[in-house]
Formats: structure tokens, C-alpha cells, sequence
């Protein structure tokens, strides 16, 4: 049986049972051989001789214990009530008393009396440290280089949901719920920044790209939380006087008879390739792109490729900012009465664009139900009935086709939104909406920020 102390631990595919021990019959011992490459294969971790240093690279937050931070041991031995250093980032150093010390086993913590050199560590008890910091022996403190952590480049607006369905699904509605659950994130998510908008009821909250901040709020949605989400921005930095925008280093493998198209996709939002790679029947394309021309471009590249394209992509640093990028020129479909969704209407109107929504659905007024075929927005009634009479014609009843609705994903929809909507999260839905509800509202708005661009 390996010591506890292995840099491999078997343990970690069965809960409570070694691998090794009798009793493990059937599929459990198939692991066998992937373990046994593992340990032969794999480099154990050098462990250098000397005092204690951990470099702390990730944290943690439990309810009951407070923050945690995460580190591999680099040298020397941890201990359960160790006296430690820790020295910070900007050069200054204190003393902590650790009140636990815990190694990973599985997807679990284990609370041990000591850690041996290599291994990776959860450490309870420090206060006021940050992803950087050096954990290091208190009577010769030597702390490791500092690791700097990718600044946000884009921000959303989280605000309370005001529509006329709020409540309706979600057990955490108000400003305060909202406030404590941004508060309690930002514990343990390294990128993200939460700033007040001068509203008691709406923050600007900054992250690493739209599925950073989606993997968020759906999160907050599956624990019954409702709020509505602005469009994203993207952060811009004025340096020696020249606006400089966030630049993604994109890459992309799909099939080599789609690469074309998708080149073309890139390039109109602005990006530059910087190398194109065949690899059997697919081809590797490397670009650099602005952040902001990474939004909706997931979902476009997908449809364009049949769903075959696989996209990553990190950020680089600022450049200059790179230009105007076309962005959706169709207009919304808005509900002008509340209600539900009647199918007689549905098929009349089919011609003015995909609907969002289907046949008998609650909707409201100001809601977007779908997407206009031409520019600009188009209010439309979906809650008039057909007109019945006692008479019947030959050939006047047709048989209604209703085309299936467009139906969005969390992420889907924040790319897809535009400067003057909402997405409504709820724990069972997903709407867009229109931040005026109001038609008169709108146009008032509207009118204003005319007169402020003249």
C-alpha cells in the first residue's frame, strides 16, 4: 500500500478503499493499469531541502472555516498549529498560527497533522493573504517570485429582477440576496470584480469573458437566485493617450473544407491570423482578435460548421483598439400586451421573423419574443384570438405550421442581446427583455440619448 504521503494516491477513485486491498472485484480493478502507468511514467515533484516555502496559487471559501488558501509545497514540512511567515507581495511580512492543514483526496479534503514536501496543501488560519503570496518558515522567512493573475476584460450589469414575473420561480429575489451572493464569490473567484453603480439595486461585475461571468450566474440560478444581466462590455484603457482594448490569442480546429468560412468569420471582427496548421482531415487556425469580437462568435462559428469547430482562447494583452466590428443589424420582436402567446397570432406573424418563444406561453409587455428580418425594432400583439362565428366556409380554415422556436442558452443569450436589453434569469427560464418595458418609455429614452450624441 503507498503512504499516505505518495505524490499518486489510489484512493482517490473509490471513497474509504485502497485499490490494492482484497474486495475489489469487477470494474474496479480496471483502473489498474492507467494507475500503474501513472506511477512509472509520471515525475514525482522535486522537493528541495530547506526551511518551509508554499507558494499560494488558488483559495477557497467555506462557510464555516472562512477563506482557505491552496499551494503546493515546495520545501521543508507543514504542520497542524505551525507558526508560519507570510510574506506578501508588496514586501511586507507577518505571523499566522495555522488552525489545519489539509491534503486532496479525490474531490475531498482530509485534514492531516503534517505535509511532507510536494504535496499540494489546503492551509486554514492565515488572515489577509492573496493569490502571490509566500507562505514560509516564520524565523527565516524566504518568500518564492510572486504570480500575477489575468485582469478582467469584460463587465456586465447584474441588477434585480423588476419584470412582471419576478418571484414567480426563484426563492432569492432581492437586492440584499444578491449583494451577500456577488460578496460571498468573490471569496474564491480569483478574476472577479464587483464595483457599485451608484444603484442600491445593480452592480457592475467584472470577469475574465462571457462564459467566466455565465458560469456564474448559472450558479446563482440553480441555487434560486433571479436577476437580469446587461449586455457585455468590454474594458478599454486610455494608455499614453491612445485608447487600448483586451486581445485574445484564438485558436480553432475544425474540418479543412469549412476553414474558409470560418477565416472570413474572423477576420471581419477584426482578427489577425497568425498561422494556419493541417492536421489530417482538420485544420488548426491561430488568430489574434479583439475580446469584443469573440462575442457571439461561438454560436456563429458552430452553425457554420456543423458543430464540428472547437474553439479556445486566452487573453494576451491591450493593443490599440482595433476598429468599429459589424454587430446584429436585425431588430427585436417586442410583446406589446401581456398574456399568453396565442398560435393564431403566432402564424400570422411568422413572416416578420423567428420567434423565441412558442404556442401558449406566458409573456408580457416589453418582452423580446423573437428577431425582426429587417433592422430596427417591431412591436407586435401576440395575445389576439381568431374571431369565431357559427358559419364555415370551404378552403377558409387552413391547417397552422408553426415553425419551432429559437430557444437560447445562458451564454447564447448574453452574446445576443443589444445595449438596450436584458436577460431575466430565473431558475426554470431564461427571457430577453427590453430595459424600458414601455413602448413610450423606449422612444423617450431613445429621443435622449439622440440628443446627447448631438
Amino acid at each position: 500500500m503507498p503512504p499516505r504521503n505518495s505524490w499518486i494516491f489510489r484512493r482517490c477513485l473509490v471513497p474509504g478503499k485502497w485499490l490494492d486491498e482484497p474486495g475489489l472485484e469487477g470494474s474496479d480493478k480496471r483502473y489498474h493499469p492507467l494507475l500503474d502507468a501513472i506511477v512509472e511514467y509520471v515525475p514525482a515533484p522535486t522537493v528541495h531541502e530547506g526551511n518551509t516555502q508554499i507558494l499560494i496559487t488558488s483559495l477557497d471559501y467555506s462557510n464555516y472555516i472562512g477563506r482557505i488558501a491552496i499551494g503546493r509545497l515546495n520545501r521543508g514540512v507543514l504542520k497542524d498549529g505551525q507558526i508560519v511567515a507570510l510574506c506578501k507581495k508588496d514586501g511586507s511580512i507577518q505571523k499566522n498560527r495555522l488552525r489545519g492543514v489539509y491534503v486532496f483526496e479525490g474531490f475531498e479534503k482530509a485534514k492531516v497533522t503534517e505535509v511532507m514536501g510536494g504535496e499540494i496543501c489546503a492551509m486554514v488560519g492565515l488572515e489577509g493573504f492573496e493569490i502571490g503570496d509566500t507562505v514560509a518558515d516564520a524565523e527565516n522567512p524566504e518568500p518564492l517570485p510572486p504570480i500575477a493573475i489575468d485582469e478582467p476584460t469584460m463587465s456586465m450589469v447584474f441588477t434585480i429582477n423588476d419584470s412582471p414575473f419576478f418571484g414567480q420561480e426563484g426563492k432569492f429575489v432581492t437586492s440584499r440576496h444578491i449583494k451577500e451572493r456577488l460578496e460571498k464569490e468573490l471569496e474564491k473567484n480569483l478574476a472577479l470584480r464587483v464595483e457599485d453603480t451608484g444603484s442600491a439595486d445593480s452592480w457592475r461585475v467584472f470577469g475574465r469573458g462571457v462564459l467566466h461571468l455565465a458560469v456564474l450566474i448559472e450558479t446563482m440560478r440553480r441555487e434560486g437566485y433571479e436577476l437580469q444581466i446587461g449586455q457585455p462590455q468590454v474594458i478599454t484603457k486610455r494608455i499614453d493617450g491612445v485608447i487600448h482594448e483586451p486581445i485574445e490569442d484564438l485558436t480553432i480546429d475544425l474540418p479543412e473544407d469549412v476553414s474558409g468560412r470560418a477565416i472570413e468569420m474572423v477576420t471581419r471582427r477584426k482578427g489577425m491570423m497568425q498561422s494556419m496548421e493541417p492536421k489530417g482531415d482538420r485544420m488548426i487556425l491561430r488568430f489574434e482578435i479583439p475580446s469584443r469580437g469573440i462575442i457571439g462568435l461561438r454560436s456563429l462559428m458552430l452553425t457554420a460548421t456543423a458543430g464540428e469547430a472547437v474553439m479556445t482562447h486566452r487573453f494576451m494583452g491591450f493593443q490599440p483598439h482595433k476598429g468599429e466590428i459589424p454587430s446584429r443589424i436585425s431588430g427585436s420582436l417586442i410583446s406589446k400586451e401581456p398574456g399568453k402567446s396565442i398560435p393564431f397570432s403566432i402564424n400570422n406573424l411568422q413572416e416578420r421573423g423567428t420567434f423565441f418563444i412558442g404556442s401558449n406561453e406566458d409573456i408580457y409587455e416589453g418582452q423580446v419574443v423573437g428577431e425582426h428580418s429587417r433592422p430596427g425594432d417591431l412591436v407586435i400583439n401576440l395575445t389576439v384570438t381568431k374571431k369565431l362565428t357559427n358559419m364555415r366556409a370551404s378552403g377558409s380554415d387552413e391547417k397552422m405550421r408553426l415553425i419551432p422556436p429559437r430557444r437560447f442558452t445562458l451564454e447564447e443569450a448574453l452574446e445576443y442581446i443589444q445595449e438596450d436589453e436584458y436577460v431575466e434569469v430565473t431558475p426554470q427560464s431564461i427571457r430577453l427583455r427590453k430595459i424600458y418595458l414601455k413602448e413610450h418609455e423606449r422612444k423617450r429614452a431613445g429621443n435622449k440619448a439622440l440628443s446627447v450624441e448631438e
